[in-house]
């Protein structure tokens, strides 16, 4: 993208989240996504590189070791964090998801429950390996795959019980690599 997603400008509608805190005025993705995940996900962890700038947050930060390695190590570090706060599943999702709804974190939690499947992820013609419910003791495999080298989410969730729920194209899905990306998102 050229730039930091989570810090970047987020010019729609200031969700109900943000209004209950207080937010008014222009808000970032990250704070965004958080304000979103607040209302279905206790706690929520944000996982950011070394030294990565954040505003303030309604939530725990968790600081990558290394920079640049991609989303499987930061996924692990979040599983770990969730886990050591006691939970059994973790929604996992990326800052780049402007319409992510509660009712999607809703549908593959209900699903997760149902299967019991390491991880329940949506397929709309692709796998959303960033918007889906893990279980949290998959860090240590993440850790295993990491050590040796692989960087993909697809290593993972290729070698696990991998249940994905077949959804249509949804708006709900849609990530966003550039600023123009979000703009055009948002006049659809």
């Amino acid at each position: 993208m050229g730039r930091d997603k989570a810090t970047m400008p987020f010019p729609g509608p200031v969700s109900d989240g943000l209004r209950r805190a207080g937010t008014e005025g222009p808000t970032t993705m990250v704070e965004y996504m958080v304000s979103v995940l607040d209302q279905r996900c206790q706690p929520v962890f944000v996982v950011a590189a070394p030294g990565q700038p954040l505003p303030p947050l309604h939530a725990e930060v968790v600081r990558d070791e290394v920079r640049g390695l991609g989303p499987l190590l930061a996924t692990g570090r979040g599983l770990r964090a969730a886990a050591e706060a006691g939970a059994k599943r973790a929604f996992v999702c990326a800052v780049d998801m402007p319409f992510l709804t509660v009712d999607l974190i809703d549908t593959l939690v209900e699903r997760a429950a149902e299967v019991d499947a390491d991880v329940v992820l949506p397929w709309d013609g692709r796998d959303h390996y960033l918007a889906a419910v893990y279980r949290t003791d998959l860090a240590e495999r993440i850790a295993a795959l990491v050590a040796a080298g692989e960087r993909k989410m697809r290593a993972l969730v290729d070698s696990i019980d991998a249940q994905r729920i077949v959804l249509p194209a949804s708006r709900s899905l849609a990530n966003v690599n550039s600023a123009a990306d979000l703009r055009s998102l948002l006049q659809a």
